[in-house]
């Protein structure tokens, strides 16, 4: 019997804690005030590029959780910007600007209950996007075309390329440019070398465009020139490479693995680092894409590799031959380019973001003087790391030209 009437206890309990669980429950306020509060005054307006700052007085409401303003963009987009009662401003973005807006601005307490508005409005200076769009640069480039661009505000935005499908209408290409770094050097490549007819707009993340730019580009011819024809070159000068890594790394088609990868010996201590190699056949070059190693580190974008940082190299200058110098004298090759990493997000040593990593990881590539001879063998000479150090690292490298001479 006793057994029984704990059974009907516990089954009883049971049913009581799953009729319990399955009843919603109101989300409502901690509080309950139905009193508005005050309106916010002495509100004042900045209009900035693409954005208005506002500045007020806040009401003396203990009560008082947060200032709300409301308004709608020219696209129709309905905005809502909320600020805390610690502080007496807030930023409204999203225009495209020299346009009157209407804002409505409101108190609100901790029960959710506004205040009537106050109403203003706001002609915010025309956006970032339209200089952006004015320094527009366009054109060839070996394999495709290049679209060069300054984003002084280092807004984000997206820079489309449109080419046109077979109906002949513009289509974006999906290898278009998103960025929010200051200075812009695109490349879209993997073209072919037929005049070709594109489209270029510039987008922000509130769907505001541009006018579009057209032009007629015809891409100059080059090849990937084989890495199965690259050999290991030492002259007199080059640095000692590390034990573990050789120099064949740069061409084993691994950019991303230890020890598949070239580092010269960080305790050769000189001004420069000079690696050199053959490619194996007289090439008028194009272009050498490098690709850092990924330092492994914790801090950074997260992702546990990092680069602009360590060995990667920060400046450095490329060399050419046509035929083999011994010596090693630099005096006696021709400098094919001196050239500096940027890292887009422009944040401090050791610190990134995606677009630092995604940069990095796709490789840079190395523009080669175009008024230069053919050449065959390649020497790479690092000015600096991004440590400051002396070792140089290589993950991975490709050269690109014609060697159809």
């Amino acid at each position: 019997m006793k057994t029984k009437t704990l059974k009907q206890i516990f089954f009883l309990s049971l049913v009581v804690l799953l009729w319990s669980c399955s009843e919603e429950v109101d989300q409502v306020p901690l509080e309950a005030n139905s009193s508005a509060p005050q309106q916010i005054s002495n509100l004042q307006v900045e209009n900035l590029k693409g954005k208005a700052k506002l500045t007020y007085t806040l009401p003396d409401d203990e009560d008082l959780l947060y200032i709300k303003a409301n308004y709608t963009l020219p696209t129709g987009r309905e905005m809502e910007v909320k600020a805390s009662y610690y502080q007496n401003s807030m930023l409204l973005e999203g225009f495209t600007g020299n346009e009157d807006v209407e804002v409505e601005v409101v108190a609100v307490n901790r029960s959710e209950v506004a205040s009537a508005p106050v109403t203003v409005t706001v002609n915010p200076l025309q956006s970032p996007i339209f200089d952006v769009y004015n320094s527009l640069d366009v054109g060839e480039a070996f394999g495709g075309i290049f679209v060069n661009a300054e984003n002084p505000e280092r807004m984000d935005i997206a820079i489309l390329i449109l080419t046109k499908n077979e109906q002949g209408e513009y289509v974006t290409d999906p290898n278009s440019i998103y960025t929010s770094t200051d200075i812009i050097n695109g490349r879209l490549r993997g073209l072919d070398t037929l005049a070709q007819d594109f489209g270029f707009t510039v987008r922000d993340r509130w769907l505001n465009y541009t006018d579009t730019l057209e032009s007629t580009i015809t891409p100059l011819f080059e090849e990937a020139i084989p890495k199965s024809n690259y050999g290991d070159l030492r002259l007199p000068n080059d640095a000692p490479g590390h034990n573990s890594t050789p120099k064949s790394g740069m061409w084993d088609g691994n950019n991303w693995d230890w020890p598949r990868c070239y580092l010269t010996q960080g305790n050769f201590i000189e001004d420069t680092h000079i690696t050199s190699f053959d490619i194996g056949v007289l090439t008028k070059l194009s272009r050498i894409v490098i690709w850092d190693y990924p330092e492994y580190y914790d801090g950074g974008n997260g992702s546990g590799r990092e680069y602009f940082y360590n060995v990667c190299m920060k400046e450095l200058k490329i060399y050419g031959s046509a035929e083999l110098e011994p010596t090693g004298d630099l005096s006696e090759w021709t400098l094919l380019g001196s050239y500096e990493e940027v890292k887009p997000s422009g944040l401090p040593y050791g610190q990134s973001n995606n677009e630092d990593f995604e940069t990095a990881n796709s490789g840079f590539s190395w523009d080669i003087d175009p008024n230069a001879p053919p050449m065959r063998y390649i020497r790479i000479e690092m000015i600096d790391n991004w440590a400051g150090t002396y070792a140089m690292g290589i993950a991975e490298l490709q050269v690109y030209g014609n060697s159809n001479l």
